[in-house]
């Protein structure tokens, strides 16, 4: 019996470390995943254990190997963002992995702010909110100025989905889908670095940027596997839609944040857009994706909690609550109309007390989180041909929120999108001529379209 064409995909987040094994029609076939303790840094703020990381990847690789009934063609990774390993002349990491959400100190970035034109425009030029150590490229900076002795050694700084592939290929390079992602490096409207990035001496510093389906050979001694340079997580999740997809869509990527993205609005940011939490990506082919976000999992969270602690008598599953329409008109009749203020729903400032059961309560809280999630998408929409909308991730499954969104956007189809794991697929199709001999499948991404008065699955 031949062993089957696959490809290895490593998917790498703050929490789950996960090996993905993909055969040619992009069923996984292989799952491996890891969880390390963190370590901490020189000031005792906890970070990844670089180290763990390091030897999993080769320890899972070689597992790989052994199993004769596959045949590895390509390897490659989608990581978390706004984290950089630095490295010396010989590979060597010469710091920890630091935590991006470490404090930043103020002192540097008001200064770095103040010689670009202020932080407003600084923001608007590098599509960057203030972020502290989220802009990754202010951890460089940091580095330069607080311990000048390892800047001074350091080759490369590799964005930590580059860093996992220098592991496998040897080759140091840069890769747009990491750069682009709120690091305050990139110029958005020279789309090349930022002046202070050549300025400050960091330019020097980073590895050449190549496109994002470019492979090289792997170091391991006799192989002919193919490794790819890596992706950003979140562009990693975009690239089953484009392929999939010609029409302009949005896509809704919903989890602990509700991030809309759309790739088919080019329009620079605006400081109005930036207050309101927008944001810009490069995507994999090095367009701008224009996204805005909101925090409304760690929300539902909260409310859910305080939800079922009022009705603590009451059997209470949003899980299983299907949308009624009848509970919708009793609440637009009864409850006041409460407009919210910043990125928390309005219903926060809602009296418990004020409902007939649960199911009324969530109802409207589920009213209230789509009121804030049309003002955040509608953001993205304005001003293109966007004919579609797609959910993905936990709000996706939620049956409440997709008929409240499709009754806000009648002018628009709207679909509840699924598929087995978005991130690792995406780095597998990102090198699909590489490995692949056949057509990418048209059934990749399950859809379920909702309408004011139907629901059918496709």
């Amino acid at each position: 019996m031949s062993a089957t064409p696959v490809i290895a995909i490593f998917d790498v987040g703050k929490t789950n470390k996960k090996l993905f094994l993909f055969d040619e029609n992009y069923r996984i076939v292989y799952e491996r995943s890891a969880k390390f303790i963190e370590t901490v840094d020189e000031d005792g703020d906890p970070c990844e254990n670089l180290e763990s990381l390091r030897l999993s990847v080769f320890d899972s690789l070689n597992e790989v190997f052994r199993q004769k009934q596959f045949e590895v063609r390509a390897v490659n990774f989608s990581a978390y963002g706004a984290s950089f390993v630095y490295v010396d002349e010989q590979g060597k990491p010469l710091t920890p992995l630091y935590n991006y959400l470490k404090a930043y100190p103020e002192e540097i970035s008001d200064k770095l702010y103040a010689d670009n034109g202020g932080a407003e425009q600084f923001s608007v030029d590098t599509a960057s909110p203030v972020l502290g150590s989220l802009n990754s490229g202010l951890q460089l900076l940091r580095l330069k100025n607080q311990r000048p002795e390892i800047f001074k050694k350091l080759k490369y700084a590799l964005h930590l989905p580059q860093y996992l592939s220098f592991l496998v290929s040897g080759e140091p390079v840069s890769d747009l889908t990491s750069i682009g992602c709120h690091t305050a490096l990139w110029d958005f409207n020279k789309n090349d670095y930022h002046d202070w990035v050549k300025q400050e001496g960091i330019a020097e510093k980073l590895a050449p940027i190549v496109p994002a389906n470019k492979v090289s050979p792997a170091i391991f001694p006799g192989s002919n596997i193919k490794v790819g340079v890596g992706l950003h997580d979140s562009s990693a999740a975009l690239i089953p839609y484009l392929v999939s997809f010609n029409e302009p869509f949005v896509l809704i990527s919903t989890g602990t944040w509700c991030i809309s993205l759309n790739p088919f609005n080019d329009a620079p940011l605006t400081v109005d857009e930036l207050k309101q939490d927008c944001l810009c990506y490069l995507q994999y082919q090095g367009k701008p994706v224009k996204a805005s976000r909101l925090f409304s999992g760690y929300e539902h969270e909260q409310q859910v909690k305080r939800i079922t602690e009022h009705f603590f008598n009451e059997k209470f599953n949003f899980r299983t609550m299907d949308f009624n329409p009848e509970v919708i008109a009793k609440l637009k009749l009864s409850q006041p109309i409460i407009e919210a203020k910043g990125t928390e729903s309005a219903f926060a400032k809602r009296d418990l007390n004020s409902f007939a059961n649960g199911e009324e309560a969530y109802h409207q809280f589920i009213v209230d989180l789509v009121a804030l999630q049309i003002k955040s998408t509608e953001l993205v929409l304005k001003g293109t041909a966007v004919k579609r909308i797609f959910v993905d991730g936990g709000f996706g499954k939620n049956n409440i929120f997709m008929h409240l969104l499709a009754l806000a956007f009648p002018q628009l189809e709207i679909f509840a999108a699924s598929m087995a794991q978005a991130t690792a697929m995406g780095a597998a199709l990102a090198l699909h001529k590489e490995w692949n001999k056949k057509a990418i499948p048209h059934d990749i991404i399950e859809l379920k379209y909702y309408s004011s008065n139907q629901t059918i699955t496709i």
